[in-house]
């Protein structure tokens, strides 16, 4: 059996999301459904609710006011505020574990995750068009695909690290030949298994490779950008390092340029910071 075919085996074997969280996802999926159904569907879920209620109150999804019930969140809120903590609490115990794969620390893809998806959001902002209301989910869950490779495979990362570094290529083309499967295709058939979106699903599987993807590029190029954003201020570097290179054709479609991007790069970064508390390997966050 291939390496390609042993991954693929292996990924219904990884836990899936909260069923609270799985629910709240097909519900906000669903025009007829509205935020009460969802909310109801969230309060089974003690330990949902709590973790809800503390990124409600942190910097980077903040309202105008404290919030302290559930119920006063989803006023607040709306659905897909609401969807986006959601995922964000269900993800992190999920990505919280060192990857050893990868090199990467305990915590250490969380932040890289809440960096790709904050950073999404303020590129949007800077270039005042609105993301599509999938773009926090595709860019938080971008690299799921490391936790099967890196976590529960334990792959071995130096040999394609090694080639790499003697091709000259991006690490998840060193991946791929290694491997015969790259982290991005193995977050994609993860999130099939879950059975989250497919517009979500064909954003993780093409964010390094935002020119393959068929029909609108722009929540694609946003995470691509997003991704190469986080990673160059350090954060989700592990044996890959700074092997990854961003599309030209990606920067070009979204018209940026270097003060936008140092622009994004900053707001991002402050408002990961005030998020810190709240993340995995921090006394309150872990």
């Amino acid at each position: 059996m291939s390496i390609r075919d042993q991954v693929l085996e292996r990924i219904p074997e990884i836990p899936s999301l909260p069923v609270a969280a799985t629910q709240v996802l097909r519900l906000a999926q669903d025009s007829d459904s509205g935020i009460g159904e969802i909310m109801a569907a969230i309060e089974f879920d003690p330990g949902l609710t709590s973790d809800i209620l503390r990124l409600a109150n942190s910097a980077f999804f903040a309202g105008p006011r404290q919030v302290s019930t559930l119920r006063e969140a989803g006023v607040l809120f709306g659905t897909q505020r609401i969807v986006e903590l959601v995922l964000a609490s269900s993800v992190f115990p999920i990505a919280k574990h060192p990857l050893e794969g990868y090199d990467l620390p305990a915590g250490e893809l969380v932040k890289h995750s809440m960096a790709v998806a904050i950073a999404a959001d303020k590129l949007a902002a800077l270039l005042k068009r609105p993301a599509p209301n999938h773009t926090f989910t595709a860019a938080l869950l971008a690299d799921i695909g490391k936790i099967v490779l890196g976590t529960f495979l334990k792959v071995d990362a130096e040999p394609i690290f090694k080639l790499a570094m003697e091709e000259k290529i991006s690490f998840e083309v060193a991946e791929k030949k290694i491997l015969g499967i790259d982290h991005a295709e193995v977050g994609a058939t993860l999130l099939q298994e879950w059975n989250l979106p497919e517009n979500v699903i064909d954003v993780v599987r093409w964010h390094h490779e935002p020119n393959q993807l068929d029909g609108d590029k722009y929540v694609v190029d946003l995470v691509h950008v997003a991704v190469q954003i986080s990673v160059s201020c350090g954060l989700g570097i592990g044996l890959d390092g700074l092997n990854y290179c961003a599309s030209p054709e990606a920067i070009s479609r979204l018209g940026l340029n270097n003060s936008l991007l140092e622009q994004a790069t900053c707001n991002m970064v402050a408002d990961l910071t005030q998020m810190q508390h709240l993340l995995p390997g921090n006394p309150e966050g872990s």
